[in-house]
């Protein structure tokens, strides 16, 4: 059966996996002090960066509107969605929308919406998923089922240099942050399996904190002879090069892809921050 995978804009993926894939990405929006950034091709990141230092205020992120998803869902093919988590964004719920409003016209068609609990390359891990399951020719109902049995295997932690934006958005107090800063505390977060953000620890440093997050990752990996370890940085490439030799030390991953951040996961992760799926 045809297929059409469909992921919004968090969903940080190679050029070269856009084309091989054929993934449509719906773009959210950022507004950061008076100004609305779409989070498409145009994306500038390193402008995007310098624009949250100079401004007081957190940027804020819009999700796609129902009618954006729903003209993507015309056609005869199978549509899996693939959202950043709804715990994050109204991503989801507008793509649920949509998949609700065009069944009312369309009964049968197949529209599987997924609530990735993660965000950034964990997307991009579903997706891939999705692209390996379709390609075997594998049915609609069975491919959703594999989806999700993926997803509660999946994990997804991060190190972010940066605490601003959490200040900004009232995540952490001033007090916090200026106290964070001033002893150079990096925290290291992950993904609860509801898809909210948790603190997992924290270390004295950029390395000893990236040293600690890969830890983590040894201690609850489980077997992963057959995953695909996924990393993001938001303009650090070498961060995340060590970050992925450090764990293929310790971890016999199949595969491994690394990407950098759109403007929603650069939104999120800030300058320096490294995210991982797996």
């Amino acid at each position: 059966m045809a297929y059409k995978i469909i992921g919004d804009s968090c969903t940080d993926l190679t050029e070269e996996m856009k084309k091989e894939m054929g993934v449509h990405l719906v773009p959210l929006s950022i507004q950061i002090d008076e100004e609305h950034i779409l989070d498409d091709d145009t994306f500038n990141q390193e402008e995007f960066l310098n624009k949250i230092d100079k401004s007081p205020n957190c940027p804020k992120s819009s999700c796609p509107s129902p009618e954006t998803y729903m003209k993507l869902y015309e056609g005869e093919e199978d549509v899996y969605v693939v959202t950043l988590s709804s715990s994050l964004s109204g991503s989801y719920n507008s793509a649920v929308l949509a998949k609700r409003l065009y069944l009312e016209e369309n009964p049968n068609k197949n529209i599987a919406i997924i609530d990735s609990k993660s965000a950034s390359v964990g997307q991009a891990l579903i997706v891939k998923k999705i692209y390996e399951l379709a390609k075997e020719g594998i049915s609609f109902s069975e491919i959703v089922s594999l989806v999700e049995q993926f997803l509660d295997e999946m994990n997804t932690k991060f190190v972010l240099e940066n605490l601003d934006t959490l200040r900004k958005n009232g995540r952490l107090t001033s007090l916090q942050a200026i106290l964070v800063s001033a002893l150079n505390i990096k925290v290291v977060m992950g993904a609860t399996p509801e898809g909210t953000i948790c603190k997992l620890g924290q270390a004295r440093g950029i390395q000893k904190a990236l040293n600690l997050m890969v830890k983590f990752i040894e201690e609850d990996a489980g077997n992963v002879i057959h995953k695909t370890l996924g990393i993001a940085h938001c303009n650090n490439l070498e961060r995340a090069i060590f970050v992925k030799d450090e764990i293929l030390k310790r971890l016999p991953f199949k595969d491994w892809l690394i990407v950098n951040t759109g403007g929603i996961s650069t939104m999120y992760a800030n300058r320096g921050g490294v995210i991982v799926s797996y």
